[in-house]
Order: C-alpha cells, then structure tokens, then sequence
C-alpha cells in the first residue's frame, strides 16, 4: 500500500541547505516528508537523482495583460515551462488597470479558470481620486500596490505624484502589504529625451544616455523617504544600480520597512554586448547597464542584500521592437520561461550556490507578497515543485508557450534546463509540454 501520493528523489534544494540524494514526498497537495536515502512508497514515483529538485519559483513581476494578447491563460503556461508555479501579475492591464475591487475581482476570476499554476495579484490607485478604492481592493486579496513616479501612459500606466503617494502608502501601511514603486524621476526623463531628440540621437545606446544614474537613483530615494514618512514597506520595483541597494541598506538599517528587487535581465545582459547587438530587444526600464555596474549589482546579490529576483515579464509582439528610433519601442519583453535557468546559471558562473537561487527567486517572493504555502519544500507547504536537469542547454525561443517566440536570451547557454514542474504535487509541464489544464491554477491571497 503507498503511504504517499508522489515522491521525487534528487537533490533537494532548501534555502539554507541541500539534501543530497535526498527525497519529497507528498500528500493531498503538500509536502508531507523530506529526507534522505531510500524514499518511501508513492503511487507516483519520479528519480530524479543526479537533478536539482527545487521549490517552485514565484514570479513576482509579471505583466500579463499590458500586451492584450497573452493574459494571464496563456501567461501562465509560459510560467509552467519556466519553472514558476506561482507569479504575481502587474495591475496594468488593457484597456483599464485593476483600480477598483470589481475590476480586481474579475480578473481574479479569470485565474481561477484559465491559469495552469497559481497567480496572486498587485492593485494601483487612479491618480485622482484613488484612495477610497484602497480598502476594497485589500479586501478583495491584493498581495500588493503597484505605483509609478512616471506616466508611461495616461490612463494605463500614470503617475501617482508625491503627495497621493503618501497618503496611499499611509492608509496602505496598517495591512502590511507592500507598496512597490516604478521608480523613474519623470522630469529628468523627458528633459534628457528631449535634448537627445533635438540632437538626432535616437539610436540603440540614447535609451541608456537618457536614463541617466540619476533618474534611477533619485526616485529609489524617494520611495524609501516616503516610506519612513507613512510607516509603509516601500518597496523599488526594478533596481538595476548598485546604489539602489546602497539606500535601501541605509533605510533598513535606520529600522524603516524598505526592501529592494532587482530583475534577471540586469544581472545576465550588459549594454555593450547584448543591446549594442539585440537594440530595442534589449530595451527595458530601468535600461541593460554597462558590464562594471551589472558587476557591481552581483556583489549585492552575494552580499544578501536583495529581497527577490524577477522577470518583469511582457509579451510585446517583435512590431512594437522593431522601429530604428529607440525611444518608440515598447519597453519590456518575455522573461517567464527564461528566470529560472537564467539565474540559476548566473549563480552557477559566480560560484554562489543554488541555496542563493532558490532563496532569491521561490523563498523570498513567497515571504515578501505573504504567500506562506509557498517558497520552500518544507513539510506543510504545497507541493510545488521543479526539476532541474543540469547541463548546457541552448535557450531556443521557438518552442516558447509565450505569446510570442522572441527573447533577449536567444542562443543563450543555460546551466540547467526545466524538466519537470508540478503544481501542489500534479505534474503542469513534462520537460516538452504543458499537460495540466486550465483551471489547475488559482488564484492566492496573501497571508494576513
């Protein structure tokens, strides 16, 4: 008689240790024994030795319905391939963004009928007017709010200015729930763009030369100001500069709520390799920065000082890519199915051990959006789980369950490949397809 519903035998990757030849085996969707050796009977049995077996990573940024072709169906079989069995999905979505419950709620609903892992969801304000909404869209289960110091976009994407700012992250501080900031001074912007348009430079490298140090730098500051203002966690959404961790240290260390995330791109792409070659592929905000500052981020990493790694994943289609003045290409691109062998193999080149993968892309999003079932193989959690085959694997965006079959990371040599990835303990990708169905997925609130 089996005592388990599954077990997968491999090395079994914790965020503070490694189980060598090690086993999980699972009950009812959770973890219900770790260990070592000779595992015990299941009616499922997967060995794996010789793999990584990892917690399932959480994406925790995601923009799924920006694009208004992938959403969150098809998003999250992209997820499914890539090792993510949990992603947090940005509230910017076409044609209106989730700033109020009935909004929120619906495409709530939507992941708990097209999704083929789990999603939990960030909210936004409108910029006048918004902050009423903010006790219904806690209520309805955000994991977080989503600001920008920046108007991307008007109606979709606007910016929130510094006063609404407080008092959102005030009324929002009491839930505990994060205030992630898009953090871009837009003054600085448009000035440095301007100047560059009126000079005919609008080429592969002006991005970098208009999103100067200091219009990263100077808005990081002031996220983690308003933050020790309002008593809220302010958090800088894509930090791609060493500074950045250099003020969210300085805050912590004065007792304030701060914390920091940084995305896979600015750890793995460089602009005079990657975007002097790949141009508006390459294009992202903050923009892919020259070797010795990507070098420098590396050290923060090794250093513990970064809370999470994600994706900023966006399925633009190559016709928002492809126009020679860079400033009109859609910032962003696929990154769901590339996080996970990408920064495993980031680890794997700086000789930092897979502990600090899984700490930085399943531990410490789960921990940060209050996720509690999620993040490590520990007894009690669900049972989302990866393999990861060792060896070199050259990243082929053809074969992407994306919206689209294009990536920075194409030809890339990875370290490790997606073998396998399970859901609460049922098996959502086989290494060559997705053989869950939609639906599997839901949607998860965080822990209050």
């Amino acid at each position: 008689m089996s005592d388990f519903d599954l077990v997968v035998r491999g090395n079994v990757v914790f965020p503070d240790r490694i189980l060598e030849d090690g086993f999980v085996a699972v009950s009812d969707g959770r973890v219900a024994q770790v260990g070592t050796g000779t595992p015990p009977a299941a009616r499922e049995h997967h060995d794996c030795r010789g793999q990584w077996v990892v917690p399932g990573a959480v994406d925790g940024q995601t923009h799924t319905g920006s694009a208004n072709h992938e959403w969150l169906g098809q998003g999250s079989r992209a997820a499914a391939a890539g090792g993510v069995t949990t992603f947090v999905d940005m509230p910017y979505d076409e044609p209106e963004p989730a700033w109020e419950a009935e909004i929120f709620l619906a495409k709530a609903r939507r992941a708990d009928t097209e999704c083929h892992v789990d999603v939990a969801l960030y909210a936004t304000i409108k910029p006048q007017e918004g902050l009423a909404a903010i006790p219904g869209l806690i209520e309805a289960g955000a994991c977080a709010f989503k600001f920008s110091t920046f108007e991307a976009h008007p109606s979709r994407f606007p910016r929130i200015d510094d006063q609404v700012l407080h008092d959102a992250m005030r009324l929002i501080a009491p839930s505990g729930l994060p205030c992630g900031v898009h953090n871009q001074d837009q003054e600085l912007t448009r000035a440095n763009i301007a100047r560059l348009r009126a000079e005919g430079d609008t080429g592969w490298d002006a991005f970098l030369k208009a999103h100067t140090p200091l219009v990263e730098n100077l808005a990081t500051a002031r996220v983690y100001e308003l933050g020790a203002l309002t008593g809220a966690r302010a958090h800088a959404v894509h930090i791609s500069l060493a500074r950045g961790f250099e003020l969210c240290s300085m805050y912590r260390r004065a007792g304030y709520r701060a914390t920091a995330e940084t995305c896979v791109q600015y750890l793995m792409l460089t602009h005079e390799e990657h975007s002097r070659r790949l141009g508006a592929l390459t294009k992202h905000y903050p923009p892919i920065r020259p070797r010795a500052e990507v070098e420098k981020l590396w050290t923060h990493i090794a250093a513990g000082d970064c809370d999470f790694v994600s994706s900023d994943h966006v399925s633009w289609g190559l016709e928002r890519k492809g126009d020679p003045d860079i400033f009109k290409n859609a910032s962003g691109g696929p990154g769901l199915e590339t996080l996970v062998p990408a920064m495993w193999t980031g680890c794997m080149e700086r000789d930092l051990p897979p502990t600090t993968a899984v700490r930085l892309l399943s531990d410490g999003p789960a921990r940060f959006f209050g996720l509690d079932r999620k993040g490590t193989l520990d007894v009690g959690k669900d049972a989302d789980l990866v393999v990861l085959q060792p060896g070199c694997f050259v990243y082929d965006p053809s074969r992407s369950q994306a919206a689209v079959n294009w990536s920075a990371f194409e030809g890339r040599t990875f370290s490790v490949k997606v073998a396998a990835s399970f859901l609460r303990g049922r098996l959502a990708w086989d290494g060559t397809r997705v053989v869950n169905t939609a639906g599997s997925g839901r949607f998860v609130r965080p822990a209050r």
